[in-house]
């Protein structure tokens, strides 16, 4: 097994590691918005990512950058991956299931795609890629079930919510790739301190939350929601970007709604389509079509 092997198979192991971890994202915010709401739930969530990982970067000895041009671009990264998004997600939850949000997310790499191919450029926009998107999509539809996007019209404003959030998670992972020079850890806990920074002053005006009574269901889905969905899945994140690209990274949104269901199944009794394994077929090699680069063929002669 040659070096490179065994590289993309560990890339390609974090790429189904941050796609579990984000596809749980969507059952701690469910559970969360019962009795938090959505900006609150938010501000706590990136205070709490920020400051764990504030604490492992100390504990390795390393400092955040002090420039002002950095922290901008942290900021700017924050509103991007974190504050705009985050929030959406969480209100629209308030109306739409998790399954739904979680299928309207996953179209993440299709507008990474399109931004790739129309602005930035970075990235070669080839058949294959295409042929990705299209696999990833249907799998994601037979995965969860045509039934579930019947009331797709239902709560648009929602929906629209998520679509937004999702153009935000495309448009950060490309922006990402600016940081290449740092360590992951840097924009991670930069963008999510910034957060905090928006979102908690926010919280203290809108939801007054000294006189909320959360229970303790939803402070534990905020505690896994903060350390697992969020301060170990940025990590995470932050490498991959590097790695396989922005294209390639947001390729895990097809892997959380198969993740996602396998949750509900074990943990909430939910039951899946008999379709679910046709789709997880679609959506691994949607997944495999967009990150495992092309061989070259050696020249010769």
């Amino acid at each position: 097994m040659t070096p490179d092997t065994i590289n993309l198979k560990k890339e390609l192991a974090l790429l189904l590691a941050l796609a579990t971890l984000w596809g749980a994202s969507y059952t701690f915010i469910k559970i969360g918005v019962e009795t938090i709401p959505p900006i609150t739930l938010i501000a706590a969530r990136t205070l709490i990512a920020g400051l764990l990982l504030l604490a492992v970067i100390r504990f390795r000895g390393l400092t955040l950058p002090r420039d002002i041009a950095t922290w901008g671009r942290f900021l700017f990264q924050a509103c991007l991956n974190s504050a705009i998004p985050f929030t959406l997600i969480a209100w629209a939850e308030k109306t739409v299931d998790a399954g739904l949000a979680a299928i309207l997310n996953s179209t993440t790499p299709i507008f990474a795609f399109l931004l790739t191919a129309v602005l930035s450029r970075h990235e070669p926009v080839t058949g294959r890629k295409l042929f990705g998107v299209i696999a990833g999509i249907t799998g994601i539809t037979l995965v969860v079930g045509l039934e579930a996007l019947n009331g797709a019209g239902d709560a648009l404003p929602a929906q629209l919510a998520i679509v937004a959030a999702t153009l935000c998670y495309a448009g950060a992972a490309i922006f990402g790739r600016g940081f290449k020079a740092l360590d992951p850890m840097m924009p991670a806990a930069g963008s999510l301190i910034c957060g905090a920074v928006i979102l908690v002053p926010l919280s203290l005006a809108v939801d007054r939350p000294w006189t909320l009574a959360p229970s303790m269901p939803s402070l534990l889905a905020l505690i896994g929601l903060s350390v697992f969905s969020t301060a170990l899945a940025f990590v995470i994140y932050f490498r991959l970007v590097h790695t396989l690209g922005s294209v390639g990274t947001t390729a895990q949104a097809y892997l959380r709604v198969p993740i996602g269901v396998a949750i509900g199944v074990v943990f909430l009794g939910e039951s899946v389509s008999s379709t679910a394994l046709v789709g997880l077929a679609c959506v691994i090699t949607g997944v495999a079509a967009m990150t495992i680069p092309v061989r070259r063929r050696a020249v010769t002669g």
